[in-house]
């Protein structure tokens, strides 16, 4: 399947944005909403994919600081195509606006796949929102898509 993907800006799709994060985060992970939703989604560059039909798929956000996140991507759509397309277009981003670096903030289970794509652990395993989290950097030109497992 194609995805179409949307650079787009908080303050017009907010509404669609928020549908997937809500429905991800709030309703699947139970993160509290008013921890989801923060000042970053007014300044971070945000991702929408949406399919062949203009229904939502996934979206992920780059802060300017090059901090990835808020990547939700809809339960019957979790496949590494979804989450490639996702990565390149927030690459793309990154690159656009000068940065060398970029850094997430995955779950534990997630150390090993962002290891996988040249991302390598920073600092201490922290707890937020309940859940344990490892920050991971990587310089834009030690990164690559390798296809492994998800575990989503």
């Amino acid at each position: 399947m194609a995805f179409k993907v949307l650079n787009v800006d908080w303050g017009s799709e907010k509404h669609r944005l928020s549908k997937i994060r809500e429905r991800v985060f709030v309703y699947e992970w139970r993160i509290p909403k008013d921890q989801e939703f923060d000042t970053l989604d007014g300044v971070a560059f945000h991702v929408l994919l949406v399919d062949d039909n203009g229904n939502e798929v996934a979206t992920g956000r780059i802060t300017p600081a090059g901090e990835i996140g808020r990547i939700a991507v809809m339960p019957h759509f979790r496949n590494q195509e979804v989450y490639q397309t996702l990565f390149k277009a927030l690459l793309s981003i990154a690159e656009q606006c000068g940065l060398t670096d970029v850094s997430v903030q995955c779950e534990l289970e997630g150390v090993e796949y962002y290891q996988q794509q040249g991302f390598r652990p920073v600092g201490h395993v922290y707890m937020d929102a309940g859940v344990p989290r490892q920050r991971m950097l990587c310089n834009l030109t030690d990164f690559t898509l390798k296809k492994v497992e998800l575990t989503h």
